[in-house]
């Protein structure tokens, strides 16, 4: 359950519909290499996104994912308290699909780091 749980708050990002004419743009936040389990190609991709500013709530979520799955505790706690403390939110799409308030996102990680979700994750991982 926990695996599912840290893959459900994988977040895709997009840009704003009234800010893309067209197709609505997709950037990478590490989306596919969370799904995939490839935590430290996601904390490449997403350090190395040029597209999307270094506060966005999806950018800041899928790093905080990737950061705590790697057993940088504190370095992903403070990413998801930064966007679960931000003054405005935005929905975003979970790897479910469902679209979720990004506080709402980032409170669900930072209890799944205090109940230890994510070190039983990083312990499989190392196996």
């Amino acid at each position: 359950m926990t695996i599912l749980t840290s893959v459900a708050l994988a977040i895709l990002a997009q840009a704003p519909v009234a800010a893309v004419p067209g197709p609505q743009a997709e950037y990478d936040v590490g989306y596919e290499e969370l799904v995939a389990h490839r935590d430290a190609e996601a904390r490449k991709a997403i350090e190395a996104c040029d597209e999307l500013a270094q506060d966005d709530p999806a950018r800041l979520i899928n790093h905080a994912i990737a950061l705590a799955r790697t057993g940088e505790y504190d370095a992903a706690r403070a990413a998801f308290t930064t966007v679960a403390e931000a003054r405005t939110s935005v929905e975003l799409e979970t790897a479910t699909g469902a679209w979720v308030d990004s506080r709402r996102l980032a409170r669900k990680g930072l209890a799944m780091l205090d109940r230890g979700e994510f070190s039983r994750y990083y312990a499989l991982s190392l196996r």
